[in-house]
């Protein structure tokens, strides 16, 4: 059986290029950023199980370890809605906002259509 990779000409390339994607800019408070850190590791898993959800990936800064970036990728804006209104986020929300003295959301959809 042949494994799939991310490439632009395979099936799951393309599936990356459709979809509702939502970028987060996250800066801790001094001090607070192995917390932040723990809290959005804990989202992964639930988040990635919800049927909406392509993408949860959260990165941190190798130069400032109190910035954080989260990449989310949705099948559409319902799925972040829906995301949005689950046990898990409503948690991660509440423990995570007191810790943070930044939290950017933007969201995009595609500019480009896929071939």
């Amino acid at each position: 059986m042949q494994e799939e990779t991310l490439s632009e000409s395979g099936p799951v390339g393309a599936d990356l290029h459709q979809g509702f994607v939502v970028a987060i800019s996250i800066r801790a408070k001094e001090g607070q950023g192995d917390a932040v850190g723990t809290i959005l590791e804990s989202l992964v898993a639930p988040t990635m199980a919800e049927p909406g959800v392509k993408i949860f990936a959260p990165y941190r800064s190798p130069e400032d370890d109190r910035e954080f970036f989260v990449f989310e990728l949705y099948r559409d804006a319902g799925g972040w809605q829906t995301h949005q209104e689950t046990l898990h986020f409503k948690q991660a929300i509440e423990r995570l906002l007191p810790l943070v003295s930044r939290r950017e959301r933007l969201p995009y959809i595609p500019y480009i259509e896929s071939r």
